[in-house]
């Protein structure tokens, strides 16, 4: 049962290259007696296995690696980024077209947050693109009610401290007024973060005295939303995909990522397009 730590990988790690979970959500399910290895029961992610090992999860067969993936989605307000709710409520993944494999979210957005979210069948990708080391920016449109102080917002740029957490450098700039937006007290304001802490902006606007009404995220580092509809999923190119996660796929040589097209760098750094996808996004500009 791959015995030698020297041969195979982590149980953990090959759970999540299965698209099954992420490395930390494998960890739990085999703390949680979960996971066999050849018919017996682990209880400890420090177990390396081969692909000579016999792998059931939940009495069901590990599914079988396959090449890396990338989604882009939609997501409406409303909906929870997670496989099981325990309240019941409606999830990402209920309703994604046929086209998806078994995917994971990369990082998550709020209930009522709306907008891009990354899908990958690669658990070890997903949490490669979490990391604030990786360096992709994650930008949003908020709608905030209250009276906005660009001082204060530009003071972000510094960090700020609200009950003991610390959030870094935010980068936040009061959007131009629109005719409608002139004579009230709603206002749009462009945000980039690069760590994304759990609720950071809505906490952020609370501590400005700001109430976040609407809250979008546009682009995860060199994806954007555009014009896609919501709910609408979008596959990114693999030779797109291999060229902007270049430093993930470097030195893989486990077969199913490095059979990837030769990397080419893409003619935008916009949309990845594909036609792949159930549903095209149209072409009307966003409200």
């Amino acid at each position: 049962m791959g015995q030698d730590k020297h041969k195979g990988q982590r149980i953990a790690k090959v759970m999540a290259r299965a698209g099954l979970c992420s490395r930390r959500d494998a960890e739990r399910w085999i703390d949680a007696g979960r996971v066999e290895v050849n018919g017996k029961v682990i209880d400890s992610p420090a177990l390396n296995v081969t692909d000579s090992d016999k792998i059931m999860v939940d009495n069901k067969v590990l599914p079988r690696i396959e090449q890396s993936r990338l989604f882009l989605y939609h997501k409406p307000p409303g909906l929870v980024t997670s496989h099981k709710d325990e309240k019941g409520r409606a999830t990402v993944f209920d309703n994604l077209p046929e086209i998806v494999p078994r995917v994971v979210s990369v990082g998550r957005l709020d209930l009522n947050t709306e907008g891009l979210l990354l899908l990958t069948n690669d658990g070890e990708m997903a949490r490669f693109l979490e990391l604030p080391d990786t360096g992709w920016a994650r930008k949003y449109r908020v709608r905030v009610h209250g009276k906005v102080s660009e001082k204060r917002l530009k003071s972000l740029a510094n960090g700020i401290t609200i009950e003991g957490v610390r959030y870094k450098s935010i980068d936040a700039k009061l959007e131009e007024k629109t005719e409608d937006q002139a004579s009230g007290t709603n206002s749009w304001i462009s945000i980039t973060l690069r760590e994304g802490k759990n609720r950071e902006i809505r906490r952020v606007m609370e501590e400005l005295g700001l109430n976040v009404t609407r809250l979008i995220r546009t682009d995860y580092g060199p994806f954007s939303l555009g014009s896609m509809n919501r709910n609408a999923v979008v596959e990114v190119k693999a030779n797109v995909m291999k060229h902007q996660l270049a430093k993930y796929f470097a030195g893989k040589s486990d077969g199913k990522n490095t059979a990837l097209e030769t990397a080419k760098p893409p003619k935008n750094d916009g949309n990845a397009k594909s036609n792949t996808a159930r549903k095209k996004p149209n072409r009307r500009k966003r409200s």
